[in-house]
């Protein structure tokens, strides 16, 4: 049992439905989500209806590193799947496995996410993004030659969010675990018919 139990969404409060609405942004630079026979991540949305003040302000921020980030909505998905890897956040990563495979990640590539930026076949760049989101994590910041591949190949808006797309989802799965969520309950149907959503 979580230790700050999910609201079902009936016990929303009207504030909360208002706030959801800010996981839209203004500038989209990519294509809304697909909602079928997708997780829809009711006990994160259950656990921030407790205070819509602040989901509002981090679906603000949330709604950018989804919809209007700089980064390929690709890489976008390495940074999260790297962060839930590294935090050892199974809620976090059942949840963008979906998200990864509409982003044109295949199982064989979200497997070696797990296994790092050491993993053979990624070219330098996504080496890099690995690698870079690992040492954001573990060491507090960008190492100097990670920061060089990164400088040559990315501009400085997709910096900006590669960094905050690390750190906005570092902060969700450190909330997973302190509060110790547990999966939703349409997980395990949607993984039973995994193959079949993505053939």
């Amino acid at each position: 049992m979580a230790r700050i139990e999910p609201l079902p969404p009936t016990r929303f409060p009207s504030e909360m439905r208002a706030a959801m609405a800010a996981l839209r942004p203004p500038n989209p630079r990519h294509e809304k989500m697909p909602t079928t026979d997708r997780p829809k991540a009711l006990n994160t949305l259950g656990t921030l209806a407790h205070h819509p003040e602040l989901a509002r302000a981090y679906f603000t921020f949330n709604g950018h590193l989804l919809l209007a980030t700089t980064l390929t909505e690709r890489h976008r998905e390495m940074v999260v799947m790297r962060v839930a890897a590294i935090r050892k956040s199974s809620y976090e990563w059942y949840q963008h496995l979906f998200v990864a495979r509409d982003a044109g990640l295949s199982d064989e590539e979200i497997g070696r996410i797990a296994y790092g930026p050491d993993s053979p076949l990624w070219n330098t760049l996504e080496a890099a993004i690995l690698r870079a989101v690992e040492e954001m994590i573990i060491d507090g910041g960008i190492g100097d030659a990670t920061w060089q591949i990164l400088a040559t190949e990315l501009d400085t808006r997709q910096i900006l969010d590669l960094i905050f797309t690390a750190g906005g989802y570092d902060i969700l799965a450190l909330m997973f675990k302190s509060l110790g969520l547990d999966m939703d309950d349409d997980i395990p149907e949607l993984m039973s018919r995994y193959d079949q959503l993505f053939r």
